[in-house]
């Protein structure tokens, strides 16, 4: 999807952002019966790992190509380590947070899950608004300046 829009920023946003309802239904009816679980934890899943995978493959992949690199593949190395790096500390922390809050109550679980899925897509708003720009600056026409006479 991120590729066919060249829009990788919003793709991972609108991702994170479709996420938090779906955890909250999950939340809410995932307890109906099996299949209810099985479906919303599948669309759960789909929106929380979207963004995940796209920012650890593609946009490594990216900065690959980006010419302040200039084929420095060290250089490349260390940022996806970087990237990755941040995602196996995330990994960690989770699970810690989880079993401290699970202790009041899975609302406060979910809470959490739901908060940091609205901060990452705040964290993204300043791509999705350089995507956007450099959108309207392609599609906008070149304006001639008005004659003053």
């Amino acid at each position: 999807m991120s590729d066919k829009l060249s829009a990788r920023a919003i793709t991972a946003a609108t991702f994170m952002y479709a996420s938090i309802p779906a955890m909250l239904l999950y939340r809410s009816y995932g307890s109906v019966s099996m299949h209810a679980n099985i479906g919303l934890m599948i669309v759960s899943g789909l929106f929380v790992n979207g963004p995940y995978s796209l920012i650890t493959t593609a946009v490594s992949a990216d900065l690959g190509t980006h010419s302040s690199l200039k084929g420095d593949s060290r250089a490349l190395a260390t940022v996806t380590a970087i990237i990755d790096g941040t995602g196996s500390v995330g990994a960690a922390i989770g699970p810690l947070l989880t079993g401290f809050l699970s202790t009041r109550g899975w609302d406060e679980v979910f809470m959490m899950l739901v908060l940091g899925a609205f901060i990452a897509g705040l964290l993204l708003s300043p791509l999705i608004l350089t995507e956007i720009s450099e959108r309207t600056s392609k599609t906008m026409p070149n304006s001639r300046p008005q004659n003053p006479g």
